[in-house]
């Protein structure tokens, strides 16, 4: 009988493999043998430079297809000379494995696919189990998981249920998973006035003087109160500029970007024209020029609390003792892509250290993940 497959030996074999965004790194790779030889049909989806893989066990438009997704591609180290151990080195230290994306997210994805494989192979179900793994999460995100779901939709391919192996709890395992997240968007502001004196103000127009009466009023009132399954709005100002370097001359030009993340009581659209709405009306009040370019990184979504939640809640709770929250914090995922092909929640491992110097993953975590992610195969399939 073939033996199991380990996830923390297959965690350590991904994280060795420098996948820093946009470089595949060797992990895509490693993971098409790997599901290969398990009887998974593969098939490499690279789209405008971006590594993707699909891989399907079963017939393809099964009445019942259970999905994961998950990135094999992680953020630069930042400075090497501050981590206590090699980035791409996986050492394990006192029940902990150290490297870049032992948490953010190769742990689980080396979960899910020791869990699809040995549970195809041991209990082989009546219907289909897909995985869609991209290169490009942590990146701007066009040519990742967009480009699988686009292939997906061309071949006939489907998912009637998908689970995004995100970490998603923020102490212990098992206390949060997530079934929707915020939209996010990106304001970019220009100002344009007339250079002048500084001693002589009535001679110019002063662009910084438009873009902090425009920030205070974004920012003078709550967007909201929050909804039913979602937190309040947020907006933050993250970067005010001019290129100034004289302390005399007010300048011609200046610029500002604003980042909000919004519910469900917005949308894209409808925070833009409020955004056009303000920079318009300070625009007339100063005499300023104002121009705005906004970019919607992803709309807020919600999987409603149902059947589908209920067994993956059910699964953690049998496996941690657990039962988990379901929430909709933190920032985006590639569950804003998925959710307009089928239902999907995501639950992952602890994720403190993600995207930090040591990032690091308790070693018995990667079992209890594994673990977990069986039992949600059993469950959907029983």
């Amino acid at each position: 009988m073939t033996s199991p497959i380990d996830p923390v030996a297959l965690t350590a074999d991904l994280v060795r493999c420098p996948s820093v965004t946009p470089a595949e790194g060797g992990a895509l790779v490693l993971l098409e043998g790997v599901l290969t030889e398990a009887g998974f049909t593969c098939t490499r989806v690279d789209r405008g430079g971006v590594p993707n893989l699909f891989a399907r066990w079963g017939t393809r438009g099964a009445n019942r297809s259970f999905g994961f997704n998950g990135h094999t591609d992680v953020v630069p180290v930042g400075d090497a000379a501050a981590w206590t151990q090699d980035p791409f080195g996986a050492k394990v230290v006192d029940g902990w494995m150290y490297g870049r994306g032992t948490t953010d997210m190769k742990s689980g994805v080396a979960a899910f696919v020791a869990a699809a494989v040995d549970f195809v192979r041991d209990t082989p179900p009546d219907g289909a189990v897909i995985l869609t793994i991209t290169g490009d999460e942590e990146g701007v995100g066009v040519d990742g998981t967009m480009a699988l779901l686009d292939w997906m939709a061309g071949q006939g391919e489907r998912m009637t249920h998908c689970l995004v192996g995100e970490p998603t709890c923020p102490n212990d395992m098992g206390e949060m998973m997530k079934i929707g997240r915020r939209g996010s968007m990106t304001a970019f502001i220009t100002a344009t006035g007339v250079q002048g004196h500084s001693a002589y103000p009535h001679r110019a127009k002063n662009p910084m003087s438009a873009l902090v009466r425009l920030l205070s009023r974004l920012e003078e009132k709550p967007l909201d109160q929050g909804s039913a399954h979602f937190d309040a709005s947020t907006l933050a100002i993250t970067t005010i500029d001019c290129g100034n370097p004289a302390n005399n001359v007010i300048p011609a030009r200046g610029s500002a970007t604003v980042n909000i993340r919004f519910n469900d009581l917005h949308t894209g659209e409808s925070l833009t024209r409020w955004l056009q709405d303000h920079a318009q009306a300070v625009a007339q009040e100063t005499g300023v020029q104002i121009d705005l370019r906004v970019q919607i990184s992803g709309e807020s979504f919600l999987t409603p609390p149902g059947d589908f939640s209920a067994l993956i809640a059910h699964a953690v709770q049998a496996i941690t003792g657990r039962t988990p929250v379901a929430s909709t914090s933190g920032g985006t995922s590639d569950a804003r892509f998925v959710k307009n092909h089928c239902p999907v929640v995501e639950f992952g491992l602890v994720g403190k250290t993600m995207h930090q110097v040591d990032e690091r993953v308790e070693v018995a975590q990667i079992h209890q993940l594994k673990t977990i992610y069986t039992r949600i195969l059993q469950d959907y399939f029983a």
